[in-house]
Formats: structure tokens, C-alpha cells, sequence
């Protein structure tokens, strides 16, 4: 992926949704919290290796955009967005992590729809890339109710440290007029059913493993 040239990097403004909030993260407030839900089985299941000096640095990373994810003040998840810059391949790909405690609100897509309509009216992006693990089926789901589609298989994408083994990944796409409206993600969620019953809203505690740029 092409890296923004020096100086260029956009701003990282605050993003509201009808119960999320996306803001520009602060070490002093947030680095406690994000540490710890890196640190959460279920999130470093996808996220290996990330202890408070990989966190630091993803904060600090020029190439990437970070924002945290807040529910009523609480920090309940983080996305970060690699933008791809050359005007004939433009595109942004997304890495989403949420606390396991908050799964089943479907607050991951309603975080992903208000940061993609943001990139599509700001950053006049007009395709969105994800990658989440084959064996991810909550994560997937999870996108498709943004609007993302699967493209393909990527045999053997990455190594699974659980499994000690190469894992296939999914390649999903999002087009800016397929994009789900946020509203509509988030009435949806209040709506459904309880998590785990036939219906429930599915939502990704974490997946977009670290550093990963796929176009």
C-alpha cells in the first residue's frame, strides 16, 4: 500500500453515531484500556502480540488512521484505517477490535457504517477492504450487516498462533453505495433478539489482525 506522504496525514475527527462514538485516541486516557482488551482471550485470539508496546506504536503509526470506539463514555472497541492513496487503486481497508463484553449490541458494524460514511464524504473514498479469518463467521456476519461482500479466499493469508498453523483468510469488499446506513444498523440491533437465539445480532469481538494491508 502507498504510504501518505510526510505531513500529509488527515486529521482524526470525532465521528458520533446514534450510540457510538468515535474519537481521536489519548495515551493518558485510553492506553490503560485498550492494553487491557488486547489482553482479553478472545480479542488476542485475532490480535497476537499486541502488549502495551504494540499498542503504542499502532497509536503513533503515520500510515494508519486510529480512532477509539466509545459507548456512553466507555472505550468499548478501536479501529484503525490504512488508506491507499494511489488515485488508480484508491481504496481504505478497516481493522476492528472490540471488547467481548459489548458483543451482540451490533455496535461493530454501527462503528464501522459511521467511519465509512465519514472516509466516503471526507476522504472521497469510494471501496472499503476487510480480511477477517475464515474461521471468523461472527466477524463476517458482523460486515455483511454493513453491506460488505465476500470476494475470495486467500489461501494460507496468515499464521494463526492458537493453531500454530497457515489459516485462509476472506477477502470482503464494500462499495460507498452499498454502504449501510448507521441509523439502520443501529435499529436493527435494538430490534433483534437475544444474543446466542436463532436471529440474534452477531458482532465481532475482534478481527483486521495487526498490520495487515490487503487490496
Amino acid at each position: 500500500m502507498a504510504k501518505p506522504k510526510k505531513g500529509s496525514r488527515p486529521t482524526v475527527p470525532t465521528l458520533e453515531g446514534p450510540r457510538v462514538v468515535l474519537r481521536a485516541p489519548n495515551l493518558n486516557r485510553h492506553l490503560d484500556a485498550l492494553v487491557a482488551m488486547f489482553a482479553a482471550p478472545e480479542v488476542a485470539r485475532w490480535w497476537p502480540d499486541m502488549d502495551e508496546t504494540e499498542v503504542r506504536r499502532a497509536l503513533r503509526d503515520d500510515d494508519i488512521l486510529v480512532w477509539v470506539i466509545e459507548r456512553d463514555g466507555d472505550l468499548v472497541g478501536f479501529v484503525q484505517v490504512y488508506e491507499e492513496t494511489d488515485p488508480d487503486y484508491r481504496h481504505a481497508g478497516l481493522d476492528i477490535a472490540l471488547w467481548p463484553n459489548v458483543r451482540g449490541r451490533g455496535l461493530g458494524p454501527e462503528a464501522i457504517a459511521v467511519l465509512c460514511d465519514h472516509l466516503i464524504d471526507a476522504r472521497d473514498h469510494h471501496r472499503f477492504v476487510i480480511d477477517p479469518s475464515v474461521d471468523n463467521a461472527a466477524a463476517i456476519r458482523a460486515y455483511e450487516k454493513v453491506g460488505f461482500r465476500p470476494v475470495g479466499v486467500m489461501r494460507e493469508y496468515e499464521y494463526d498462533h492458537t493453531e500454530k498453523r497457515w489459516s485462509d483468510g476472506l477477502l470482503m469488499d464494500l462499495l460507498a453505495r452499498e454502504l449501510v446506513p448507521a441509523a439502520d444498523i443501529a435499529s436493527n440491533a435494538v430490534n433483534a433478539t437475544a444474543p446466542g437465539e436463532p436471529g440474534a445480532v452477531e458482532d465481532v469481538a475482534a478481527e483486521g489482525q495487526k498490520g495487515r494491508r490487503q487490496a
